[in-house]
């Protein structure tokens, strides 16, 4: 029903992408990879959208990463096929896993522990079908993953390669800097990207294992929203930011000099908040850099001036603004549903899928 609706008419809080901006970051991350001469695998996590993965991979459906196996199957429902299970392989769930490896051409899992391959071989696939792994390291972002230095490392790659090759076969080896977002400034991220592209291409080097002679994917995921993290980091540009989430003017509390407005936690997050932010570390108000906000509660929002005096009038009860999420990820799980817009008016409504 809201196909064609202006954006400031949305039932809100309503979390709402620029199309034009997302098509944009999507070829840009497309032309970079090409440009690098490696494959791109967009991560899908950031959206959960089918209508996000056809945009990413180009229409191809070809070649995702996913956090969830409600993801997995969800895309694998969509003629998404070569799908990475970017987590830890859920060996508690491995009939799942099994299903979808036997389904799809490619479903590929990862690991950093020999108990999970010993599972995996405890559970062969038969018909002619293997498990696709891919070795995990753990090159400075203290997650998942085995050191690269560690000599267990490469005893496990080995047995990943050799133990079992009619049921395992070895895919590659990934590693996540997700220790860049502590980071201010391209400078350092890229002294971390390439500390750990150094650290994979070392344990690569230190065994005879040729099909993992060389970097092949980059597996990006927030590129198709951004969000202010990113800009901060500077990652992108404020005009890359493809995402929003509308917030009504509520109420006028002059006595406080503050905006009530109806996006709380439950529609933004709270990422962002730490590090002493506060809830003004979650969400810069678009277009308007003298509003702060304040607080968060479950449901409610609080905007200040952050020079002490509210013009009221400016913001009448029922007004629109434009909240742009510390983290997109965060706050896209929060909706069920997006508004896609191109020059003020819904053009798609994109429902993720939700669960784990």
């Amino acid at each position: 029903m809201w196909l064609g609706a202006l954006l400031d008419t949305l039932p809100t809080p309503a979390l709402t992408i620029d199309r034009t901006t997302a098509h944009r970051n999507a070829e840009r991350m497309r032309e970079r990879c090409r440009a690098l001469g490696v494959r791109l695998r967009p991560h899908v996590k950031t959206h959960k959208t089918l209508e996000g993965g056809l945009l990413a991979t180009g229409g191809t459906r070809r070649g995702i990463a996913v956090s969830t196996l409600a993801e997995a199957r969800f895309f694998a429902d969509g003629g998404f096929d070569d799908i990475l299970l970017a987590y830890p392989v859920p060996t508690a769930r491995l009939e799942e896993c099994a299903g979808l490896a036997r389904r799809l051409d490619a479903f590929h899992v990862l690991l950093d522990r020999p108990e999970a391959l010993a599972s995996l071989r405890q559970r062969p696939l038969g018909h002619g079908k293997r498990w696709l792994v891919w070795l995990k390291l753990d090159c400075g972002n203290g997650r998942a993953g085995v050191r690269p230095t560690d000599p267990a490392a490469l005893e496990l790659a080995q047995a990943i390669a050799n133990d079992a090759p009619e049921e395992v076969t070895l895919v590659g080896v990934y590693a996540h800097c997700g220790n860049t977002y502590g980071c201010s400034g391209a400078d350092t991220i890229q002294a971390i990207a390439r500390t750990t592209t150094n650290a994979v291409l070392s344990f690569v080097a230190a065994h005879p294992i040729p099909e993992m002679s060389q970097l092949t994917e980059l597996h990006p995921g927030n590129y198709i929203f951004y969000d202010l993290q990113q800009t901060q980091l500077g990652s992108c540009q404020p005009q890359d930011v493809a995402i929003r989430v509308l917030t009504r003017v509520i109420g006028h509390y002059a006595h406080r000099g503050q905006l009530l407005v109806d996006c709380g936690w439950a529609a933004l997050s709270l990422h962002g908040a730490g590090a002493g932010q506060g809830p003004q570390g979650c969400a810069a108000i678009d277009g308007h850099p003298e509003l702060r906000l304040v607080g968060l509660t479950q449901e409610h929002g609080l905007l200040e001036h952050a020079g002490g005096q509210m013009d009221f009038g400016r913001f009448p009860v029922g007004s629109v603004l434009a909240l742009i999420p510390y983290h997109a990820c965060a706050t896209a799980a929060m909706h069920p549903v997006y508004y896609v817009h191109e020059e003020g008016k819904v053009v798609a409504l994109w429902h993720p899928v939700r669960g784990w």
